[in-house]
Parts: C-alpha cells; structure tokens; sequence
C-alpha cells in the first residue's frame, strides 16, 4: 500500500501486520472487552513499556469507564531472546483487592513474563483477572498460560513496531513488522 513507509529503511525485515489491520482488530476487541465486563469497572494493568501504545487505543476503543495503572517487568534487555529470569521494575500504585484487572500485554512470546506476573497479581487477591495480548506468538515451547483475548497471533520471529522494541528502538512504528537481522550487532 501506498501508505507505508519503505520498510527495509529503518531496520524493518517486513511488515507483519498494517496500521489499519491493527487499528481494525483493537476497536473489536474494545467491543468484546465492554460486552465482557459489562457494568464493572475494570483496572486495566499496563504491562510497560510494550503495552503502551496498545493499551491507549484499546481504551479509546470501549465505551464503559476503567481505570489504569501499570507494571514494569524485565526478561530481555537489549537481546532478542528472553533471559527467563523476570524482575519487576515498577510496581502497582495502588491496592488490587476486589478489583477487576484487565493485564493488558503487547506480546506473549515464551508465557514465563506473564505467568510470573499472573501468579504474583492472583496473590493479592483481585475479584478476576482477564487478559488481553495484541500478539502472541507460534511457539511449541512456550508454556501454558492465560490469556483471554488475543488481537492475532503471529509466527516466532522478533518483532518490532506499535510498543515493540530492540534495543528501547522502533516502538513509534504505527505498524507490526519483522526485525531485519543485519540489525542485531552481537556484543
């Protein structure tokens, strides 16, 4: 499409999924998401800083009130590959006891990220949690974890753009696309 900046300039292999395929997907799940939670008021839980981007246009997308809050954890650094050891950078602002939260995610790679996540936020006893992923990736080893809502699911390549980054680079991409290799300088 005539719309779309030149792909391979800026570090992008190709695009994965448009601006619009994306904008499209969000308002419908801000409609399934205001069917779902219907008269409550959920807390919806900003996993950053990936999640950014997503999360704001999927509030913008519904129609019923929620509040928001968010949460920082590490698995990559500047790899393209998870450590599998997680750290909370940044907590919750406030309590979640009785409260409906909504994890809001950019990506579900191996579930380890979310399933730490999932399990520490269960502990503070919040009445549900549902979670929504704009992707998810293929993977045969991933683990088993929740996820309620998915925007679409994509095949195990590093991706970048709308949140995603290398490197802190490439979230202000109004698109999803493939990392280009010849990107990633080995330290």
């Amino acid at each position: 499409m005539s719309w779309q900046r030149e792909p391979r300039a800026n570090g992008v292999a190709k695009i994965l999924i448009t601006e619009q395929e994306l904008q499209r997907r969000i308002y419908e799940l801000g409609k399934e998401l205001d069917g779902h939670f219907g008269d409550r008021v959920p807390l919806f839980v900003g996993v950053l800083n990936g999640a950014v981007a997503f999360m704001t246009d999927l509030m913008r997308a519904m129609t019923i009130p929620v509040e928001i809050d968010f949460m920082a954890t590490s698995s990559y650094g500047n790899s393209t590959t998870s450590s599998g050891v997680v750290r909370i950078i940044k907590d919750l602002n406030q309590p979640i006891d009785g409260r409906h939260l909504m994890v809001v995610e950019d990506i579900v790679d191996s579930g380890l990220t979310l399933r730490y996540l999932l399990e520490m936020l269960e502990a503070r006893n919040p009445a549900s949690i549902t979670v929504v992923a704009l992707l998810r990736k293929n993977k045969p080893d991933a683990v088993d974890v929740q996820v309620d809502f998915i925007g679409f699911d994509i095949p195990d390549e590093f991706v970048i753009g709308y949140g995603l980054d290398f490197a802190e680079r490439y979230r202000n991409l109004p698109y999803v696309a493939v990392l280009d290799p010849s990107t990633i300088v080995d330290e």
